[in-house]
């Protein structure tokens, strides 16, 4: 029987159901609605997979009469799922340790199991942390952060992602670096951009031509697979009569995974749609920096770090090169962390080039690392039509070699193949 707890988070968080991990004996199997084969013929490196179904094409029972189990043998194991209700039902799971060539599962009627730990999402005070087994992994920042005192506060910004933590807690990002105020953890203005017959330039602050600021959520999430939350940016341009104008919106999605207990590494991912916000078209101009740009921890610097791409590039080359992910990890408080940060093959100007700070940068090595599409040509984005970017994160603790990275990759981009056959 639910408890009065259950009914609040389900009035609260309606697409989240979960299953307590025990074997079911198979007398007591439940009926099947459909079995469910996951192949994983690729080298999953023994990571963790999410994958997802399309769940009303298979059955249209209520959420609340339906089970998962993974079949091993004689065995029934119930299955961690949550299903996310956005015009469609997609119910998602994590492959643990994704080793071998299938894995089955089951759909069945059944009723959810007692609800137990959560990866969550917080949102209060101007901040939005995801924690995972009291551990903050991700905070997002959609209160305006002003400056360091004596700085212009032309510098203020919302709308970022700071700290990400490595699974150990470090803070593997930096805001308001005195050599760039404007430099905001993972963020993603753009530079030149051509808006109503003027450049307009939302990245550099200091230039008193655009930024862009939070607006509002548009949902935020939590539950046994994943947490995540959708933000709504404004790209607002400052016309020169004084005026402020929105340029483009933005819808910013970051879901990350919840990890396997004690797991030294864990999966985010930031989807990035952009639209017009008027009836007046935006290019995005060609330029050496721009989009989702990660300014890295103060703690690395070129003889504590490196940089590795997917064609094989360190730092001495990496920049303007193109790649489908970059490595960027190095020693922090006596540990050794960083991530994976990928791209997906449906992205603008797909391998993306990169700009990845020389190895020299403010006299120290300091680390920088941008997926920039519009580095070697402009983007045109019409009213009327939306333009998504997809990138995924693999945050860690410990050295990911380059086999790691390309197997995290490739379950991104290419994930298993799943059949699904009904009965």
């Amino acid at each position: 029987m639910r408890t009065a707890f259950h009914k609040m988070l389900r009035s609260f968080c309606p697409t989240v159901f979960l299953f307590f991990a025990y074997t079911i004996p198979v007398s007591l199997v439940a009926q099947k609605i459909a079995t469910v084969e996951v192949d994983l013929a690729k080298d999953m490196a023994g990571l963790d997979i999410p994958v997802h179904i399309n769940l009303d094409a298979i059955s249209f029972l209520p959420d609340s009469s339906i089970a998962m189990v993974e079949v091993q043998g004689n065995n029934r194991i119930p299955v961690l799922y949550q299903i996310e209700n956005k015009g469609q039902r997609i119910l998602y799971w994590i492959i643990s340790n994704s080793t071998g060539k299938k894995r089955v599962f089951e759909l069945t009627k059944g009723r959810p199991y007692q609800i137990t730990e959560h990866i969550t999402s917080t949102a209060e005070n101007g901040f939005l942390t995801i924690a995972s087994k009291n551990k903050n992994l991700l905070r997002y920042n959609y209160k305006t952060m002003y400056p360091p005192t004596g700085v212009d506060t032309v510098f203020k910004r919302s709308g970022f992602i700071h700290p990400l933590w490595s699974p150990h807690g470090q803070e593997l990002t930096r805001i308001n670096a005195p050599d760039h105020y404007h430099h905001f953890g993972l963020w993603d203005p753009w530079t030149h951009v051509l808006f109503e017959k003027d450049t307009v330039d939302f990245w550099n602050l200091k230039s008193k031509q655009g930024t862009v600021r939070f607006a509002n959520f548009v949902s935020i999430n939590d539950g046994p697979v994943y947490a995540d939350f959708q933000a709504l940016h404004e790209h607002v341009a400052f016309k020169k009569d004084g005026s402020e104008k929105a340029a483009l919106n933005e819808m910013q999605t970051v879901r990350i995974y919840q990890p396997r207990e004690n797991a030294d590494y864990y999966i985010a991912d930031i989807t990035i749609q952009l639209n017009c916000a008027s009836v007046s078209p935006v290019v995005l101009e060609e330029y050496r920096y721009g989009g989702l740009g990660w300014r890295a921890t103060e703690k690395w610097n070129d003889t504590n770090s490196e940089t590795l791409t997917s064609e094989g590039k360190t730092r001495k080359d990496a920049d303007g090169s193109k790649a489908r992910w970059v490595i960027v990890q190095g020693s922090i408080d006596d540990d050794y962390a960083g991530a994976v940060m990928m791209s997906y093959p449906t992205n603008y100007n797909y391998p993306e080039p990169l700009r990845i700070w020389p190895e020299k940068m403010n006299g120290r090595g300091d680390v920088y690392a941008n997926f920039s599409p519009t580095k070697d040509k402009s983007w045109a984005l019409n009213p009327g039509q939306d333009y998504v970017l997809k990138y995924r994160f693999l945050v860690y603790n410990g050295h990911v070699s380059k086999e790691r990275a390309e197997a995290a990759w490739q379950a991104f981009a290419n994930p298993p193949v799943i059949t699904i056959k009904l009965k």
